[in-house]
């Protein structure tokens, strides 16, 4: 049993009018309990274990003894079966004429849900225990600590929703990220192949240029026979220069001979 539970112990001799065997079950397993409580360190389930087949050794022979039951449902409890003890508790509150033993019955029942974390359950099971005693010190401060618990437990389940949440926006950032990385990485690849179609149609448009324009150390056939035609004018003024020199020449001569 953890510090926090406050546990109700009825641990109840074996009355003298009983018979001896009954008597014998009941103090054999009322030590083993209280053998099982002096080792503080640790918690001994053994001794708890035996207490447990004592005590329903007794209740066989007398079942519906209500002290014994309560031992047996305490022995459950300390050995951490909680879900067999809160059933003996239940039992016994159901069954009990006494108020004061249903709202002890309802304390431990209580206790038992408290230790499985049935937190709503525990509570309820206190509040009934509180309605028949209200004062009771005991369980005040288990009610108080079980919704503690609550309360812990609820802001600890919502910050796991916060976390889950932040965890999907972050986990759809990252998609809408790649998403835009991918489609960047396609439209610069779509960009770049329009530029390589560009540059290659405009080579292709300066070769289909060069081929229609005529070499520029070739000349037109117009310009050939132009420049043909001043070559032979230029001949015919040489020629006729030299014809004038010739004559010019044959004329002095003659005057010198008749000197």
């Amino acid at each position: 049993m953890k510090r926090y539970l406050l546990l109700t112990l009825l641990l109840f001799p074996a009355f003298v009018a009983s018979a001896q065997n009954e008597r014998k079950f009941i103090r054999e397993g009322n030590k083993l309990y209280e053998t099982g409580l002096k080792d503080t360190a640790k918690l001994d389930t053994v001794s708890f274990g035996k207490a447990e087949v004592a005590y329903r050794r007794a209740l066989e022979l007398k079942p519906e003894e209500r002290q014994w039951q309560f031992n047996l449902a305490d022995a459950l409890y300390k050995q951490k079966k909680a879900d067999e003890s809160a059933k003996e508790f239940e039992n016994i509150a159901e069954k009990t004429p006494l108020p004061i033993d249903k709202a002890k019955a309802f304390h431990n029942m209580g206790n038992s849900f408290l230790v499985q974390k049935k937190l709503d359950e525990s509570i309820a099971t206190y509040k009934k225990a509180l309605r028949i005693t209200p004062n009771d010190p005991e369980t005040k401060y288990n009610l108080a600590y079980a919704m503690k618990m609550k309360k812990e437990d609820e802001k600890k389940k919502q910050q796991n929703k916060d976390k889950d949440k932040d965890k999907d926006k972050n986990k759809d950032k990252d998609k809408n990220k790649d998403q835009n990385k991918d489609k960047n990485k396609d439209q610069n690849k779509d960009q770049k192949k329009d530029q390589e179609k560009q540059k290659q149609d405009q080579n292709k448009d300066q070769q289909k240029d060069q081929q229609q324009q005529p070499p520029q150390n070739k000349i037109s056939k117009q310009n050939a026979e132009q420049m043909l035609q001043a070559l032979e004018n230029d001949e015919k003024q040489t020629q006729e220069k030299v014809k004038k020199a010739q004559a010019l020449k044959a004329e002095k001569r003659n005057v010198d001979k008749n000197w």
